[in-house]
């Protein structure tokens, strides 16, 4: 974009033709100008170009694209479908209607169209990506609308990116240090055509990507898609001013065009050939291979797919200042042409390598829909990953499954036997026990079975093995005792969770026991299934495991030097206590060949270069339904203190340095299902 006019420019190998629609709004049915290209004048090399004087900041534009339809050779380029620009700053879906591009004929009025954005005019006011060290990250994975959406919310914009502006105060109180968001970039929310209950669904979670540089229209508050941008640009602003990282789930494993039946409103119409893995019948490319579970797979490791996704990453973090990125299914990435998982992945490495990025934050989801499960395998070095293994080792120790300790040690001290054989480190697993798709880590302790009817899919859908227990009753129950026992399981997870080496993230909700009734696939779901209810967030049950949350996380980044970068090393301190050491209810007996064995302690001694060695850590955990006498190690020189037990009700649960309770002995009764962690102090 120039003072006089704008540079128009789009690449397709295959084209014959293309025509440059440009409207004087978005929203309107007829295009001013209509430019047909020259294919001499306009076309160099594979790129179709042209510059308009006149065009301007806030001006609708489109493309009709023509070339050969043979969808046998992978081509179906069609002249009556209109077609946004990949790499446009914003998309209007106002007119939108998808099944008018799944079929033939002209769907001119029906049509999303690209926005002309000036992206320049903005103060940042001195603001930079955050950098926040890795293994100094709690990270927070929430939904943009699903935040605020409620009327409980109280926020003068809900379900937008200025409404989570306004509850800023609320992650700070809870001590997270990023937002991971579910997908915030451009997307088609009506992408799901079912009913239920006489309720429309709707795609919810938002992995279908439409536009790859563009905020999602719905979660902006003013109606003129050219202060999108502005006000994504103001929520990055204030959380990075609170001290919070921005990570975006990003989706380049698939687009929202589905397979040969889904809408034409892009790549499909542009280049099929080029963007998207083909395959067919005796060597035809008349369909899409499908390992997302989606439709299509994009084209990631052809140099044109592998350039968008670079641009689009490099977008969001010099204009945008976002700080990291986390995948979806991920592992796509990793596969070439053929389909066959490649050593090498060209978009991968460049990620890896590429200098703009080096400072951002990279996350793989390393697994796709097709069986790929790359858990420790992940090309690159400083990818991180979503630890799956650690989700269902600690969720299977907490439920109380015998013989799990050793894993379970693994897990906890940051998967030295899927990362350190590579020379990578605990910070490459973010640690997890839930996230979006699942149970909520409240119905992991109220549910056996998942309970998606609400979804319209008969209760097929989701997973069937979600390693989850009940305590004795499936779903809500007014049984006190019951109550009082998935609130310690609650707490149990958490606990684990910040005592781990590696990177742990929260689901937004976790924290106060947000229920989905059972419910473990709420893609489809845009109200109160999703929602935040801040009624709920602000009731005394509420805040005493919001304070747990909140103190533990306070605890973990206080004593950081126990979850650094780097696994233990085997040092000791003046104390004579090593970096960890294993117990079970014996001290020096952990029990690693009990295959009935459900409990685990282990002391972390405090071996940092910088530090006196008097802030070590002992933890029993008993999985056990009754309780264990558990024996306590001894240091001349030291106390023990309590500082965590998951048995006790707020505020006994978890007590700061002035409330820590001395263990006068050398032995402590852990209840069933409960975890005691012990601090030292010198003795005075």
């Amino acid at each position: 974009m120039t003072e006089s006019g704008v540079n128009f420019a789009l690449y397709s190998a295959n084209a014959t033709a293309v025509t440059l629609l440009l409207f004087n709004s978005p929203e309107d049915a007829d295009p001013v100008r209509v430019i047909e290209l020259d294919s001499q004048k306009n076309h160099s090399f594979n790129i179709w170009h042209v510059f308009i004087e006149g065009a301007r900041h806030g001006m609708g534009y489109a493309y009709r694209v023509d070339g050969p339809h043979e969808p046998w050779n992978g081509h179906r380029f069609d002249p009556e479908k209109v077609l946004i620009d990949p790499y446009a700053k914003a998309n209007n879906l106002s007119r939108w209607k998808r099944g008018d591009a799944c079929f033939p004929g002209d769907n001119l009025h029906t049509s999303m169209r690209s926005v002309i954005i000036d992206i320049d005019d903005y103060d940042w006011e001195g603001d930079r990506p955050l950098q926040t060290p890795m293994a100094q990250s709690v990270i927070y994975e929430m939904h943009v609308g699903g935040f605020t959406k409620s009327p409980t919310s109280g926020v003068k914009n809900p379900g937008t990116f200025l409404g989570l502006i306004e509850k800023i105060p609320y992650l700070k109180q809870l001590g997270v240090t990023a937002v991971e968001l579910l997908p915030p970039l451009c997307f088609d929310h009506t992408d799901v055509l079912r009913e239920h209950d006489g309720k429309k669904l709707v795609n919810y979670w938002g992995y279908s990507t439409v536009g790859y540089f563009a905020p999602h229209q719905a979660y902006c508050v003013s109606n003129n898609d050219g202060q999108h941008i502005k006000e994504f640009r103001d929520m990055v602003k204030a959380l990075h001013k609170a001290g919070i990282e921005v990570i975006l789930d990003v989706v380049f494993n698939h687009t929202d065009e589905g397979n040969h039946q889904g809408p034409t409103f892009c790549f499909k119409g542009i280049d099929n050939s080029t963007y998207y893995y083909l395959t067919g019948v005796d060597g035809s490319r008349e369909f899409y291979y499908d390992y997302t579970g989606c439709g299509n797979t994009f084209n990631c490791n052809h140099p044109v797919g592998e350039k968008l996704i670079l641009d689009s990453l490099r977008f969001w973090v010099e204009e945008m200042h976002v700080d990291g990125f986390r995948f979806d299914e991920g592992s796509v990435l990793s596969r070439g042409e053929s389909g066959a998982p490649m050593e090498h992945p060209p978009v991968i490495w460049a990620i890896e390598l590429d200098d703009v990025l080096a400072k951002s934050k990279v996350i793989a989801e390393a697994w796709d829909a097709a069986g790929l499960y790359q858990i420790g395998y992940f090309p690159g070095a400083r990818w991180a990953e979503w630890n799956g293994k650690y989700r269902d080792a600690i969720r299977g120790f907490v439920k109380g499954d015998p013989g799990l300790i050793s894993e379970v040690a693994s897990r906890i001290t940051g998967s030295s036997d899927l990362y350190q054989w590579h020379r990578e480190e605990p910070v490459n697993s973010i640690n997890f026990i839930t996230a979006h798709d699942g149970f909520t880590l409240y119905d992991l302790t109220a549910y056996n079975e998942k309970h998606n009817w609400a979804n319209g899919e008969g209760n097929n859908d989701g997973i069937n093995d979600n390693v989850s227990w009940n305590c004795g009753v499936e779903g809500e129950t007014e049984d006190q005792w019951i109550n009082d026992l998935r609130a310690r399981q609650v707490k149990n997870f958490a606990t684990i969770m910040m005592i781990s080496m590696g990177v742990p993230m929260i689901v937004a909700g976790d924290e106060f026991k947000r229920s989905q009734g059972g419910n473990n696939n709420t893609y489809c779901h845009d109200n109160e299934i999703n929602w935040f209810n801040w009624d709920k967030i602000n009731s005394p049950d509420s805040q005493e495991m919001i304070r747990f949350w909140s103190k533990l996380i306070e605890k973990r980044l206080k004593f950081k030097n126990h979850f650094s970068g780097r696994y233990f090393a085997g040092k000791t301190n003046r104390f004579n206590i090593s970096d960890i050491h294993w117990h079970g209810p014996v001290v020096n007996q952990p029990g690693w060949n009990d295959p009935q064995a459900r409990c685990l302690a282990f002391t972390l001694g405090d071996t940092a270069d910088d530090t006196d060695g008097t802030n070590n850590i002992h933890v029993m955990m008993n999985m056990y339904w009754d309780a264990i006498d558990f024996e306590i190690p001894q240091f001349e020189g030291l106390n023990w203190y309590r500082t965590i037990d998951t048995s006790l009700r707020s505020p006994e649960d978890i007590v700061d340095y002035d409330q820590q309770v001395k263990i006068n002995d050398g032995r402590y009764v852990v209840t069933g299902r409960s975890i005691v962690v012990l601090f030292s102090r010198e003795t005075t």
